[in-house]
Parts: C-alpha cells; sequence; structure tokens
C-alpha cells in the first residue's frame, strides 16, 4: 500500500477513536502528521473526527500554505505549525478537548504524573499553558516554549496537546493523560494524594532506563525531583 495512504487510513483511524473514546464532541479537534517534502496532512475544520475519510484531508506546507483537500484546513493549523518548527523529531500532533483534563485547567489543578507510575514514564512532565483564545495567534505563543521539552501539555481552558513519533504514539498519550485525570480526581475524592518518593522515583527511572523506555534523568525531572 502507498505509504501516503496509510498515512491517511491511520489518521482517520486514530480521529475516529479520538471521538470514539469522549475524547472530543462534535466537531472539536484536530490532528496531524508529518509528510515528506516539508508538507503536512492534517484534519478539516467543521467536521466531525467520527465521520472522516481519507480523501477529506488536507494538505498543507510547514509554512501554512494550502495545498490541496476538499475542505479547509483545521482552525488550529497555526497551533501544529508551531509544534513542528520547534520539534524536528515530532511526526504527529493531537489536539483534544478530553472533559477531565479541560476540568482541571477549569478549576486551576495541575495534572501530577508523579503519582502514577505509568503516566510517569508513558507522560513524562505535563505542564499548563498560559490561556490562548482557540483559533488565533495566542495558541502558537503559549505553547512555544513548552513544547521544546514537553511531550504533553494541558492547554488552559483547551484541552490537551500531544506529540508523538507517530500518530500512534500522540493518541495514546492523549487517551493517558485523560485516564491519568480520570484516576487522580477520584483519588482526591478519597483522600490527600501520595506522591511517590523519591526512593520510588530512583527505582522507577533504573527499571525505565534498563528497558530503554526513558532515561532515568527524564523520570526524575517529571517528578521534580532534578534534572
Amino acid at each position: 500500500m502507498n505509504g501516503a495512504w496509510q498515512l491517511r487510513r491511520d489518521l482517520v483511524d486514530f480521529a475516529a477513536r479520538t471521538y470514539q473514546r469522549g475524547l472530543v464532541a462534535a466537531t472539536d479537534g484536530n490532528l496531524s502528521v508529518r509528510l515528506p517534502a516539508n508538507q503536512l496532512l492534517v484534519t478539516p475544520s467543521g467536521l466531525c473526527l467520527g465521520d472522516l475519510r481519507p480523501d477529506d484531508l488536507c494538505v498543507v506546507s510547514l509554512d501554512g500554505r494550502f495545498l490541496n483537500g476538499p475542505h479547509k484546513p483545521t482552525s488550529e493549523l497555526a497551533l501544529h505549525l508551531e509544534v513542528y518548527r520547534q520539534r524536528s523529531d515530532v511526526q504527529a500532533v493531537v489536539h483534544a478537548h478530553p472533559p477531565t483534563i479541560n476540568a482541571f485547567s477549569f478549576a486551576g489543578h495541575t495534572l501530577d504524573p508523579c503519582v502514577i507510575p505509568e503516566a510517569v514514564v508513558g507522560l513524562g512532565r505535563v505542564p499548563t499553558t498560559p490561556y490562548a483564545t482557540p483559533s488565533s495567534d495566542e495558541g502558537p505563543r503559549a505553547i512555544r516554549d513548552l513544547i521544546r521539552d514537553n511531550d504533553a501539555l494541558i492547554m488552559q481552558r483547551h484541552g490537551s496537546l500531544t506529540v508523538g513519533r507517530t500518530i500512534r504514539e500522540a493518541y495514546f498519550r492523549t487517551e493517558k493523560m485523560e485516564h491519568a485525570a480520570e484516576i487522580l480526581l477520584k483519588a482526591r475524592q478519597l483522600g490527600p494524594i501520595v506522591p511517590m518518593s523519591d526512593d520510588e522515583v530512583a527505582r522507577l527511572g533504573a527499571i525505565a532506563e534498563s528497558r530503554g523506555w526513558c532515561r532515568a534523568d527524564d523520570i526524575r525531572r517529571a517528578c521534580g525531583r532534578g534534572s
């Protein structure tokens, strides 16, 4: 199968998962993947992610020029372009509106991954951006510095932004963020949350590095225990 067509199918598949999982509603949310020749494949504006077909997707240049497709590109295109400008290693971006993640930002809570070992390994640090009006040029500025060193962000009052080497990896980070937020919400209802101890962080970092998941320094950084 042609590689470009497979990317279209993959993007449509994970767009549908984003909708079916309840990570977006109606026509919210947008996804993209990097193509060769400084181009991007992006979801269109005004269509439900659960209804997309491969032919519905748009091709744009990395400088934002519309190249082809039957619809207008997502109104959040500038957000995606900023990620790819800042991160040459990123091949895919998912912007969604997970309900619990959004609730955290509305209530002024951060997503502390140092409570859940799987979240520490899979997400790393998850900072919250300053507020930016959706679909405006404020969005790229709000994420610019944070996305350079993080793979998952909470966008203040505007959901989540995750990146990956594949659309699968970027999508799973979104799903893992929402799952972690749901767990933390339930835990707070039961009582005070106890973060991982220094010893637990060190042991998790050693295992993660020995198995090639990430560096021990990444684990310590995610937990605010040094570089």
